[in-house]
């Protein structure tokens, strides 16, 4: 039997419409807008000021704390601005305007195609070259890597778990690097448990991308050999961290713990290309695959795109919106958010743009709850997000921290599922944020 996550999930359409695309390498912009903050943590410094001249891979933002990230030129060019912008959601962001060139690289980035399979760092080398280069988690929750790998005392790793998942429907940008790159991958992965200290990698796929499966199987026998390729059950959200940890070892996350707090390390496979790339090739990360599909879209496509680059450009280069365009996501239907500003940049946690037709995109109308329990049955973390939408609704914040509010990875499987329509999501949300400010302040 394959494995998965025990409790809850759903099983959306999955909708993989630009599986079969290869990735392509986007055209240079004639502008980009780099943000300084594209991780969780503190903002990047600009090192950078109007007028100057930058090179592709320079440094442009020094991290300013621990948990922050280094943000480099992903072009050649003219700063024409260091000043604030708007953001995909519409809010104002600090970021840098470079006014393109063609491509002059930053000293010591080596840009052949060779394959580099042997890594002689020591662990701190390793995880040194990681925080120089800028990696962040490229699934989406952009949490810097170098952070990830500095287990705290009294902790200790025991497995790398290198997530190749892919459960949000619509995105292929994961499989199509899985298929392309996937030697490069594993050598990634490789390095990522020479930093740790481990010698088990786990690499969890689900069933419905065999092909990947089997090409990443044999690569590891050649490039892995301690590398092993899990089929993994289809279900959403089995991306999500603590439960592709539970699918892959039996293994779980305390409520309020972390997955080092079970051994565990998990990496997205994108994340495990980036580090191969800054490690034996010095490249920090500056560009991502991005998915760009959607049902009325007239070429779908998984693109190769320069951090910056105006997701407009990207859509643009796919035909344009189609007429009956509804909404345009940043991400998949499940956990992605609306964009509100076309011209706001690719950052290094932009894994899609789906842009949904009206019919698909328009929300129904709430009913009263038919107390079903529907919404408990399918929550991968146990817990009754009626309720919570509920104590949210009527701000009542002790009671929603006591019903572990905190705990929701915002997956939506409740909304999914709800046959009343209700938009739980949205005010679990609410409160989730309203605690952890809570929390913060009692801390403080």
């Amino acid at each position: 039997m394959l494995k998965t996550f025990p409790i809850g999930g759903i099983h959306p359409q999955e909708n993989k419409i630009s599986r079969a695309c290869r990735i392509e390498t986007m055209p240079l912009p004639e502008v980009v807008t780099i943000p300084l903050s594209q991780h969780i943590g503190s903002p990047a410094e600009a090192v950078v000021s109007k007028g100057m001249r930058v090179l592709t891979g320079q440094l442009i933002g020094r991290s300013t704390g621990f948990v922050s990230a280094n943000v480099h030129a992903s072009v050649t060019g003219t700063v024409t601005a260091v000043d604030t912008f708007l953001d995909a959601s519409g809010v104002r962001r600090t970021g840098v305007t470079i006014r393109t060139e063609p491509d002059e690289w930053a000293e010591g980035i080596v840009t052949d195609g060779r394959i580099e399979r042997e890594c002689s760092l020591e662990p701190a080398e390793i995880i040194a070259r990681i925080a120089a280069a800028g990696i962040v988690g490229m699934g989406g929750a952009t949490f810097p890597t170098h952070v990830k790998l500095s287990i705290p005392a009294g902790k200790k790793a025991e497995v790398l778990i290198i997530n190749g998942v892919e459960c949000e429907p619509y995105l292929t940008d994961d499989y199509r690097i899985m298929m392309e790159r996937g030697e490069e991958v594993l050598i990634g992965a490789r390095i990522l448990a020479r930093a740790l200290g481990v010698s088990r990698i786990l690499v969890g796929i689900e069933n419905n991308k065999p092909d990947a499966v089997e090409a990443l199987s044999r690569l590891a026998g050649v490039v892995a050999p301690e590398a092993e390729v899990v089929p993994l059950r289809v279900r959403y959200p089995q991306g999500s961290e603590k439960h592709l940890i539970a699918a892959l070892t039996g293994r779980q996350v305390p409520s309020g713990g972390l997955p080092v707090d079970v051994g565990a390390v998990v990496q997205n496979v994108g994340t495990a290309l980036a580090v191969y790339e800054a490690v034996q090739k010095h490249r920090p990360l500056i560009e991502r695959v991005v998915t760009v599909t959607g049902p009325s879209l007239s070429r779908q496509a998984n693109l190769r795109v320069r951090i910056g680059t105006p997701m407009a450009r990207l859509i643009d280069y796919c035909g344009g919106l189609p007429a009956d365009t509804g909404k345009v996501i940043a991400g998949g239907p499940m956990m992605g958010r609306a964009v509100a500003n076309l011209e706001a940049p690719i950052v290094k946690g932009t894994s899609a743009l789906l842009i949904l037709p009206e019919e698909q995109s328009l929300r129904t109308s709430p009913q009263t709850c038919i107390r079903c329990g529907k919404c408990v049955s399918v929550c991968p973390m146990g817990l009754e997000p009626y309720l919570l939408s509920r104590l949210a609704e009527k701000s009542v914040w002790d009671e929603a921290e006591a019903h572990h509010v905190t705990d929701c990875i915002e997956c939506g499987s409740c909304s999914w599922r709800c046959p009343s329509a209700l938009p739980l999501l949205d005010r679990i949300r609410v409160g989730k944020a309203e605690v952890l400010r809570i929390i913060r302040s009692r801390k403080a």
